[in-house]
């Protein structure tokens, strides 16, 4: 695997850029991406998609196979020590400390930390003095990549081509 995508990452195509009813070839590749090995995510962002009754939970229930475990021991090790440093932060607002830690996040990062994968996220850098919690911050924090969606489709030379 070499990319792990993001939650909002699936949110934002859904609702914006490739609309599972007007785009549905961004939604082909994602699985031709699965199957070449390169693109997934991990069963808490799952969880996260699969928590509505909407085209993209329905989506990602019919493709859990793209959202792997992080119940390994490196992940849940990895995990412990994002933590510690997101609990370990200055001038962080406690409710986004415990925001970002309960959720698909740090997790992912966990997983692109343990596996060398890149994390494909809308999220952008925040200055240090912010008081929000930002997955691009940590993954720097932990030598991690980041790109996203659009950086992604480039990287991997996506390409959508209309039909006749």
């Amino acid at each position: 695997m070499n990319y792990l995508m993001d939650a909002n990452t699936y949110i934002q195509a859904k609702n914006v850029y490739y609309n599972m009813d007007f785009c549905p070839a961004f939604w082909d590749w994602l699985e031709k991406q699965f199957q070449a090995g390169q693109v997934m995510s991990i069963d808490n962002v799952y969880l996260e998609l699969t928590d509505s009754t909407d085209t993209l939970s329905q989506w990602a229930k019919a493709h859990q196979a793209h959202f792997i475990s992080v119940a390994d021991t490196a992940t849940q090790a990895t995990f412990t020590d994002i933590a510690n440093y997101v609990v370990s932060l200055k001038g962080k607002s406690p409710v986004d400390i415990a925001n970002f830690l309960s959720k698909a996040d740090p997790w992912l990062i966990a997983k692109a930390v343990t596996t060398g994968a890149t994390v494909v996220t809308h999220e952008k850098v925040v200055d240090a003095a912010s008081k929000k919690v930002k997955v691009p911050n940590i993954c720097q924090q932990f030598n991690v990549s980041y790109i996203n969606t659009f950086q992604l489709l480039t990287q991997l030379q996506a390409q959508f081509v209309l039909g006749n």
